[in-house]
């Protein structure tokens, strides 16, 4: 059938015109993330744009009005962008938004008028804007499209010749930087922004045919193997959306000064997106909350996301939570991904111990007004995730803070499930009915068993036993938090605040936990959990012990020298307690873990 001329669009046509570019995204996914060399080869790039192009099928609605309708597919685009490459697309949109007039129909010289004023906007948002990119790409398609603007007026013969004019200049990126040419191919981004251009180009081509998706079965192909890249300068891909009132780029450039390189701001005087590569995560948050309020954010570890893609050590996948209080070196060894519980101070929220540390929860636990309350990670997090390991291994097994406590362990069930039913991956989610340094005990005896080339199948009936051979004692300074936190009655903890009771606190192994002692000083604490703990060992062999404390060292080396005079064995690790643990126990508390075999 013979395409009709087009001389003019409404606002429905440009949004399904958008969808049909999204489409084309969801298509190319595994090839954006193959191809991914640049800033950094984490083969994201191709998720971070389907993730983008999701938010606007989902969030944004078609309308009449032109203006409305690019109002809302920009704000849906900044809403999910992800990555570099999402977030320079989310300004462009916004930028094209932003001049766009309150017309009733776009003619075709003046959509190319838009989107020329618009490629300045993405410019701006970029700190270091590298040619041969895909803001390369954006501006020499926006500039042609321009020079054509008055030559014709029909949007399908602009499209095409604008079309033709990207692939030529998305060739060139491969010749105009140096770590394209030795991957030899072409800057990802800039392909996605060419597929979404095929896209728009098909959706007249054929008619204006309308797409509908089921939102449910939108996939987003987490990762595949990553083009071995040079160093990474900066460790964590940091990302944050903020809401205030006149938000500039200005004062966000000025607190990311100097904290690392990737940088891009995008966003309205109401709304701003960030992205950074950073190796300090939490400062970088520390600063950005002193402009406006922290309404998202994401990090992820570049370092282990390579690691996994080409150095990956077992065939069993590891996955546990921020409360484990396992030390970073161990994590690295055996590739144990840790998803952060948060911890919330009024609207202010934090991912443990990636957008906090213990030392600066501490800090602001004693000048804060507002008492921290925490939270499990949401359903979301473990799904991408869960799709996130399936690319990479064969099964995956969790082990998480007891049930009894959080709900963390039920959101990466449900999560589980529905990845294993995608993908076919055997995912076996455990409630460990510990917490602290008993839980990462039994996450560190799963990974020495994984190591050691144990199946999944015995691993996974094995460690109920090792739940059940774990015993955890928690002393605590003060009764206020456990109080606070619905572990001891408020009764009780008046009595015990006046009499200066110094709580010792035991999780059972139905995973709840229990006032074990109340001694009236911490001293008397310490004897009375190495008594118990002695008892408890008795002639039986220790697997290992670990102890986590908050600020309170000396407590903590004076269990491991009483523990190693016991059992002839070191600790398997001391370290800071998680922040979640000092908001339902308080500053100065210890856990001591015992394992038997």
């Amino acid at each position: 059938m013979e395409n009709l001329k087009v001389t003019e669009i409404n606002g429905i046509q440009l949004y399904y015109s958008f969808i049909s570019g999204a489409q084309r995204i969801f298509e190319n996914q595994k090839l954006l993330n193959k191809i991914n060399v640049f800033p950094v080869a984490d083969a994201d790039t191709g998720t971070n744009l389907a993730s983008t192009m999701r938010s606007i099928v989902n969030t944004a609605q078609p309308q009449e009005s032109l203006k409305l309708t690019a109002v809302a597919l920009a704000d849906a685009a900044l809403i999910g962008a992800r990555g570099n490459s999402g977030i320079i697309f989310a300004q462009f949109l916004y930028g094209f938004s932003n001049e766009i007039k309150d017309e009733a129909t776009l003619t075709v010289s003046a959509f190319a008028e838009y989107m020329n004023k618009a490629v300045r906007y993405a410019y701006e948002a970029i700190a270091n804007p590298v040619e041969g990119t895909m803001i390369s790409v954006i501006k020499d398609w926006a500039e042609y499209i321009y020079l054509l603007k008055d030559k014709f007026d029909d949007f399908l013969k602009l499209l095409l010749d604008g079309l033709l004019k990207a692939m030529e200049s998305l060739k060139l990126t491969t010749t105009r930087m140096a770590v394209l040419a030795k991957a030899n191919v072409v800057d990802a981004g800039a392909k996605g922004f060419v597929v979404f251009l095929e896209g728009m180009f098909d959706y007249f081509k054929n008619g204006q045919v309308q797409i509908a998706f089921d939102d449910s079965k939108i996939e987003i192909e987490e990762a595949v193997d990553a083009i071995n890249h040079e160093d990474i300068t900066f460790r964590f891909c940091t990302e944050a959306m903020i809401k205030g009132e006149n938000l500039t780029r200005a004062a966000f450039t000025k607190v990311m000064e100097g904290m690392g390189d990737s940088v891009v701001i995008a966003g309205s005087p109401t709304k701003m997106r960030i992205h950074i590569h950073t190796d300090q995560p939490w400062l970088l948050f520390e600063n950005i909350a002193k402009i406006g309020t922290v309404t998202y954010k994401k990090v992820d570890d570049m370092v282990m996301q390579n690691d996994l893609a080409s150095n990956r050590k077992f065939k069993i996948g590891i996955v546990t939570d921020s409360t484990c209080d396992i030390p970073n070196d161990l994590l690295q060894k055996y590739q144990i991904q840790v998803v952060p519980l948060t911890i919330h101070f009024g609207e202010e929220y934090f991912l443990d111990r990636i957008t906090i540390q213990p030392e600066q929860f501490f800090k602001k636990l004693q000048s804060s007004e507002i008492q921290p309350t925490t939270a499990q990670p949401a359903y979301p997090e473990f799904v991408n995730r869960y799709n996130y390991l399936a690319t990479h291994y064969e099964s995956i097994i969790a082990a998480h803070i007891s049930a009894g406590m959080s709900g963390t362990w039920q959101n990466s069930l449900n999560a589980s499930r529905k990845i294993s039913g995608e993908t076919g991956k055997n995912i076996s989610v455990i409630d460990t009915r510990k917490t602290s340094s008993g839980l990462g005990l039994i996450v560190l005896r799963m990974a020495e068993a994984i190591e050691k080339g144990m199946s999944h199948e015995s691993i996974v009936n094995d460690m109920p036993a090792w739940s059940d051979n774990t015993k955890i004692l928690v002393s605590s300074k003060t009764m206020k938090y456990l109080v606070r936190s619905g572990r001891v009655s408020y009764t009780k903890g008046l009595l015990g605040k006046i009499l200066g009771i110094k709580p010792i606190v035991e999780v059972k192994n139905n995973g709840k936990a229990e006032t074990f002692g109340k001694p009236l000083n911490e001293k008397a604490s310490m004897k009375i959990i190495m008594d118990e703990m002695k008892r408890y060992v008795g002639e039986n062999e220790v697997w290992g012990y670990s102890i986590s404390h908050a600020e309170n060292k000396t407590a903590a080396n004076w269990y491991a020298d009483q523990m190693e005079t016991l059992t002839g064995k070191k600790p398997i690790f001391i370290n800071e307690a998680s922040p979640v643990l000092v908001t339902n126990a308080g500053p100065g508390v210890v856990a001591l873990s015992v394992m038997l075999r």
